[in-house]
């Protein structure tokens, strides 16, 4: 998904500051007095929002207006952030912030777990869902990712197209799974500790842990390797973190 700061016309409150255009966030929580003022915010700092309670509109938006980045909360009706979430990613990989109360924090993980860019405790402070979702963006539209495509072992990786095909059959990953997985084709061969991953790909995100590494590896696997239990595309080097094998 490319990021873009072209603004759709359904419906979205454009930026207040005159010259200044950031892109379109849709915003789906089912509190409106907390996402009015976290639209706000947004707005002054030259984003574009839209505000829904509705879960399945937000889907649809999603897929007719290609927002830049989608703020969600975890218990946005009718069945909850992470099914909603599912149904997002089926339809276009757009960043994603996960907003979720203590009180679901199984949500929380399994949310990131899936693709979430980061996540937000419940209730927030407008200037910090700012903050996050500058930062998510920032680190989406990082110099370097949209590098040639790259094929190993019938894995085709393109980064401009954000596309992967495994024998000519199309692969559907999460935003991070794909940014984990063309990074490391950006370096064949080399082993990367689980901190250097950390660095790169999750960059200043709240929701930084090694534990995210391993299971997204994991994850990956799943989807790109013939035997995910004798994996020989992304190999792990005991002691030392993982690579993305050139011979594979």
């Amino acid at each position: 998904m490319a990021l873009t700061s072209e603004v759709p016309d359904a419906g979205y409150r454009r930026s207040v500051t005159p010259g200044l255009e950031r892109g379109a966030i849709l915003i789906a929580i089912d509190e409106p007095s907390l996402t009015d003022v976290a639209a706000g915010q947004l707005e002054d700092v030259g984003f574009s929002t839209r505000t829904v309670t509705d879960g399945y509109e937000a889907v649809r938006l999603v897929a007719e207006t290609s927002p830049c980045l989608v703020v969600l909360g975890a218990s946005t009706p009718p069945t909850g952030g992470v099914e909603l979430m599912r149904r997002i990613h089926a339809r276009r990989q757009v960043p994603l912030i996960l907003v979720a109360t203590e009180s679901r924090a199984a949500d929380r993980i399994v949310g990131l777990r899936l693709g979430a860019d980061d996540y937000l405790g419940e209730p927030f402070a407008p200037a910090e869902l700012v903050a996050r979702v500058e930062a998510v963006l920032r680190r989406r539209a990082r110099p370097g990712r949209r590098s040639a495509a790259v094929t190993i072992g019938g894995v085709e990786i393109d980064p401009a197209r954000e596309r992967v095909t495994l024998d000519g059959r199309q692969v559907k990953l999460t935003p991070r799974e794909f940014e984990l997985l063309s990074f490391m084709a950006q370096h064949p061969g080399r082993t990367f500790s689980r901190v250097e991953i950390l660095d790169a790909v999750w960059g200043d995100s709240s929701c930084r842990s090694e534990v995210s590494v391993t299971v997204h590896v994991r994850r990956l696997r799943m989807k790109v390797e013939e035997d995910p239990s004798a994996p020989r595309l992304l190999e792990t080097r005991r002691g030392f973190g993982y690579r993305l094998v050139p011979s594979a």
